[in-house]
């Protein structure tokens, strides 16, 4: 009996996630995770600043952490657990930095 080795290739989709394609993906959920987490803050009360300014700072903050997760690979697991942690972080940190 003669075995056949045959080399599996994955799918068309499944290759075109590799690294590149992959970390892209996980900046677009970055953005919406952080839009996310700006819009409840803001609807809940946890901060006074505006839907629109709490979005620009919770993206800010989410997209300063994924770069620096992507140069030094320090974060918190998942792309999405940096995402919501660095968000909340900076909406903690900016708006109390401005005020008097």
């Amino acid at each position: 009996m003669r075995k056949s080795f045959y080399v599996v290739r994955p799918c068309r989709a499944a290759r075109s996630l590799e690294k590149g394609n992959a970390m892209f993906l996980a900046l677009f959920g970055t953005v919406v995770l952080a839009g996310i987490v700006g819009y409840i803050s803001e609807r809940s009360e946890f901060t006074h600043n505006g839907y629109l300014p709490s979005i620009i700072i919770c993206v800010g903050g989410a997209f300063l952490f994924y770069f620096i997760t992507i140069m030094f690979r320090v974060g918190f697991g998942s792309p999405g657990v940096n995402a919501i942690v660095s968000s909340i972080g900076a909406l903690i940190i900016v708006p109390t930095h401005w005020r008097k």
